[in-house]
């Protein structure tokens, strides 16, 4: 008797106390279309909010965007632009140092991280004329130390001016 037969004959075969009827969830059931975000610094709350659609993350993996339902993951974040997209269709964007996103089964979005300011608060004057402050330390005579702040200091702000444009 062939496998398929042998499955069929046992399914027949089985008690009807044993027969339930197959249940299907449509997509519609089974996903709730909104994230619970937090954005948390070490001193402060800078957004905390449930009616959030998705979330646009700077991730050392490449940018990455979280949804209702995501995988649950942790992604350690690079300096960049994070986009927020609300449910009414509003958006707000943080510019973030660096720090972790850590993506929960329950649609929880929880972002933390060391520095994060509104992109609305920056200047893009003043960033071009530190990024020229920083480019002179870090092709200086400086110490090793400066010079490696100096590098550091000049990614950052290279990634900032980029997401003002």
């Amino acid at each position: 008797m062939s496998s398929i037969r042998f499955a069929r004959a046992a399914l027949r075969a089985r008690p009807a106390a044993f027969r339930v009827p197959v249940q299907r969830r449509t997509y519609a059931e089974a996903v709730s279309d909104k994230l619970k975000l937090s954005l948390a610094l070490p001193h402060q709350t800078i957004y905390k909010s449930a009616d959030v659609v998705q979330v646009n993350i700077p991730a050392e993996t490449g940018e990455m965007g979280v949804l209702a339902n995501h995988v649950p993951s942790i992604e350690q974040l690079k300096p960049g632009l994070l986009e927020i997209i609300e449910e009414n269709g509003g958006t707000k964007q943080f510019f973030l140092s660096g720090g972790f996103a850590v993506v929960q089964p329950d649609n929880q979005l929880s972002i933390n991280a060391v520095e994060g300011f509104p992109l609305e608060d920056f200047s893009a004057d003043a960033v071009r004329a530190q990024i020229a402050e920083a480019q002179k330390i870090a092709s200086g005579s400086g110490s090793e130390q400066d010079i490696a702040e100096a590098k550091i200091e000049l990614e950052v702000l290279e990634t900032l001016q980029a997401s003002l444009k």
